[in-house]
């Protein structure tokens, strides 16, 4: 992680598809609790990508509002399907053409990482003892 002020001065915008169902885009919110915590970070935002407010756009036009000109948005996606090869890039464009002002990057999603493989063991785990 930077130095403090390097913490300070970014945004972190989380960014899952969205939903329909209100207690499924509530969980983004307590994952950036838990990121925030985990993380220091004092900024960090969620966004979702469609069915669901608020949007990329509205979100950085918030941070931009707020004096930050650094910007990552962080997908919470597993891998680098259409969503993340295309559409999040075309909105996270049209979000820095409306703020050039502020510097927007995007973030690899979850992907293949040791962690995920022990967190599906925990699952897998749970599973068998409620069987």
């Amino acid at each position: 992680m930077g130095s403090t002020s390097d913490v300070e001065d970014i945004a972190i915008v989380l960014v899952d598809h969205g939903s329909k169902r209100a207690e499924a885009n509530a969980m983004l919110e307590d994952f950036a609790d838990l990121y925030r915590g985990h993380s220091g970070r004092q900024k960090v935002e969620i966004a979702h990508m469609e069915l669901a407010e608020p949007s990329i756009g509205a979100v950085v036009a918030k941070c931009a509002a707020e004096g930050y000109r650094k910007v990552v948005v962080a997908p919470y996606f597993l891998s680098r399907g259409r969503h993340i090869t295309s559409d999040i890039p075309a909105m996270v464009a049209e979000a820095q053409k409306a703020h050039p002002e502020v510097s927007c990057v995007i973030a690899e999603p979850i992907g293949l990482d040791p962690l995920m493989a022990e967190l599906i063991e925990k699952r897998v785990e749970g599973a068998l003892q409620t069987s």
